[in-house]
């Protein structure tokens, strides 16, 4: 094709409101949706009124985002990767790598809509057009074998291929110790069980009416829903290494997916004890922070499944990361996502992106207005279990103004409302800008 005829094409996606060299982000903002994990949305604004989506971790607050208002303002967003370095070493272990990851996919967003490119294309390409999802299941008010069993044939109704459930200490309440072992804390001290597990300070002893009751539990779903489906388990703990080895052997030849997070993701040597004992597939890493987060745990093979959650990883280019080194280890992955559609269609993108991929999850199925905060979802959005991947520019999805203020958390930041009092550092951290050699303080 000549030459000139050619040209219109390459640029005919693009936008030309005025050259993207000359993009400037002009403002960062956020909007905190009601949920049962909240959903902090981000919106990253242009000069040329272009404007990038991410989201921050459930657990963060606003200022977990704006905290890095000061260092954006003024960059081109197309330098994702500067940008990302200047913000990186501010972000932390779970809620605190929420604002680096949600920035660092609401730049990617912004610079797919301006080059008319989907987010996989920048991760490398696809390795697939359609995702297999997994999905979560409500817990019933009365843990009994049967009603747990019932919630997860529910999911199975919706066509999910993969379902995962809990299996945690509240399934064991009213159960009373034996020989002075605790079978389950009371249920009003589960959230203070798992902030003791996660700093290691103890673990929960099962005792062997609590482990007959998990099995009875497993089975009766296994019966339930048959053979072919894959069943993963969740929330055991807290518990000790012993414990957690316990509970696996216990449910060897139950065709169970995996175990997610037996131990917390920070013990290494825990998780690989634990893994090494059982024949039940192991899987962890939710709550790390960069690949540096993961490295020791993939490198030990601690685990047999990596499990990045795209929101406090670091973004998108960190998850497909943290998935391309456990694929060198042969450790596959599987990702992590309770979110708003907009973080959802962010791992739908690295998904597509990762070729040791295995399936993602859904957190939403049980609010009734989750899709409807955003345009551009497929429709239907789940086929046989899996997702479309999109071809529309960015993440494929923008905001419903209206859905999104009708169920803003009060009182919150409200409807992406000003936020100038960020406008100013407060980190001290500087990016140079084109042409500049030396730091303005």
């Amino acid at each position: 094709m000549p030459r000139k005829a050619a040209l219109p094409r390459l640029t005919d996606r693009v936008n030309t409101a005025s050259s993207p060299s000359q993009l400037e982000i002009t403002d960062l903002r956020v909007a905190r949706v009601a949920a049962p994990y909240d959903y902090i949305l981000i919106r990253i604004d242009t000069n040329q009124g272009v404007y990038g989506l991410g989201e921050g971790h459930e657990s963060s607050h606003s200022m977990d985002v704006l905290k890095y208002k000061s260092i954006l303002l003024g960059q081109n967003p197309r330098n994702v990767d500067m940008i990302f370095s200047a913000i990186r070493p501010y972000g932390a272990f779970r809620s605190e790598g929420g604002g680096v990851s949600g920035i660092e996919t609401a730049l990617w967003d912004l610079v797919g809509k301006v080059y008319g490119v989907p987010c996989w294309q920048f991760l490398g390409g696809k390795y697939r057009d359609s995702v297999r999802l997994y999905a979560d299941t409500p817990e019933p008010a009365e843990p009994t074998p049967a009603k747990i069993a019932e919630v997860v044939v529910g999911r199975a109704k919706m066509g999910l291929t993969v379902i995962k459930f809990d299996l945690g200490l509240y399934a064991l309440q009213g159960q009373a110790p034996q020989n002075g072992v605790l079978g389950a804390p009371a249920r009003d001290d589960y959230p203070l069980a798992r902030w003791h597990r996660a700093h290691g300070q103890f673990g929960t002893q099962i005792t062997e009416a609590g482990l007959a009751r998990f099995v009875e539990i497993v089975a009766a779903a296994r019966e339930a829903v048959g053979p072919q489906i894959p069943l993963a388990l969740d929330h055991f703990g807290p518990l000790t290494v012993k414990d957690g080895i316990r509970l696996g052997r216990a449910l060897e030849g139950y065709g169970i997916a995996w175990l997610e997070d037996v131990m917390p993701v920070d013990d290494v040597e825990g998780n690989r004890m634990v893994t090494e004992a059982i024949d039940v597939p192991t899987l962890n890493g939710e709550q790390a922070y960069l690949l540096d987060g993961l490295k020791e745990m993939i490198e030990q093979r601690a685990v047999d499944i990596i499990q990045p959650d795209l929101v406090t990883v670091g973004g998108l280019r960190e998850t497909v990361k943290v998935a391309a080194y456990a694929e060198s280890f042969d450790i596959p992955t599987v990702l992590h996502s309770a979110g708003s559609p907009i973080m959802f269609m962010a791992n739908i993108h690295a998904a597509a992106a990762i070729r040791s991929f295995m399936c993602q999850e859904i957190h939403s199925l049980d609010i009734p207005f989750w899709r409807d905060l955003v345009t551009g979802l497929p429709d239907p959005l789940i086929v046989d279990g899996y997702v479309q991947v999109p071809e529309a520019p960015g993440l494929g999805v923008d905001l419903n103004e209206e859905v999104i203020r009708e169920h803003l958390r009060q009182p919150g930041p409200g409807y992406f409302e000003p936020t100038d009092d960020w406008n100013t550092p407060k980190l001290g951290w500087w990016i140079p800008k084109p042409g500049e050699t030396t730091r303005l303080d």
